[in-house]
């Protein structure tokens, strides 16, 4: 089965998430547990977590339907010990959050090195702070998503990605999110359903299919190997309907959330039936 949803508002509480997937048709979702720019929040209190989960169990939605991202903030990579330091416990306290909602994974983009380390060395950093998040909880995975490359953000490869979770020791519980607008503006071509499908045979063979834990489903309109991170709706920008049209038929892209995080909220309904109606 395909889960597909978008990336809803939590405005008023964790919980109002689900009915906001529920509205546009959704059978999944992605959120911020907390202000995505702010470091400091008020700790989930019971009430909340209570409401979540009752939502949750009357909407039917299992854990492995939501796919919750942390907070823009963080740089697990950062090369100031300091603010590499905030960044971590910050990561770590949303790993945390995620667990408490009973949640199982947390999607996250990996760290950039600001132009003042090595990147090799900033990749080891991030998989340094991947391992302390995943000694301080249970049975969430951290899920590391490919990134457009903009600026000195680091994941912009598959061979990155491949190169951080070598270095982490909890692989157990490490996953990765494929982003296609993202990796279209890195340099991945997947105009088509045969450039699409030779990505992911790339993608296949230097991570892993098994490592696959969920998929942002955007547009682009930002150009081929731009480095630059635009998001545009289905069909309206650089990529086109070929390349979803092929995920929706490719066994593999089920039992995981694909998330739409398009950027007209009033078409995710729209869209998702589109994807659906590719599945068919």
């Amino acid at each position: 089965m395909h889960y597909i949803g978008a990336h809803v508002s939590a405005s008023g509480g964790v919980h109002n998430a689900i009915q906001h997937a529920i509205d546009i048709g959704a059978n999944a979702f992605a959120l911020f547990t907390k202000n995505q720019k702010q470091w400091k929040v008020a700790p989930l209190t019971e009430e909340q977590i209570g409401l979540f989960k009752k939502a949750m169990a009357d909407a039917g939605f299992s854990a492995g339907q939501v796919l919750p991202h942390d907070g823009y903030l963080i740089n697990l990579g950062n090369p100031d010990p300091e603010k590499r330091r905030i960044s971590v416990d910050s990561f770590i306290d949303e790993m945390k959050r995620v667990q408490l909602l009973g949640l199982d994974r947390l999607n996250f983009h990996p760290g950039a090195h600001l132009k003042q380390i090595d990147p090799d060395d900033c990749m080891l950093l991030i998989s340094q702070g991947i391992d302390e998040a995943l000694a301080e909880t249970e049975g969430v995975s951290a899920v590391l998503e490919t990134t457009a490359g903009q600026g000195s953000a680091l994941g912009r490869t598959f061979e990155e990605i491949a190169r951080i979770i070598e270095r982490v020791e909890h692989t157990d519980r490490l996953g990765v999110c494929i982003d296609t607008c993202h990796i279209f503006a890195a340099g991945y071509d997947i105009r088509t359903a045969e450039t699409f499908a030779a990505v992911m045979d790339d993608f296949d063979r230097i991570i892993g299919f098994d490592r696959l834990m969920g998929m942002h489903l955007n547009d682009a309109k930002s150009v081929h190997d731009s480095h630059v991170d635009r998001h545009a709706p289905l069909g309206q920008g650089n990529l086109g309907i070929a390349p979803f049209k092929a995920l929706m038929t490719d066994s593999r892209f089920e039992g995981i959330p694909l998330i739409l995080e398009t950027t007209d909220p009033e078409l995710w309904k729209q869209e998702i039936t589109l994807l659906r109606g590719f599945a068919n």
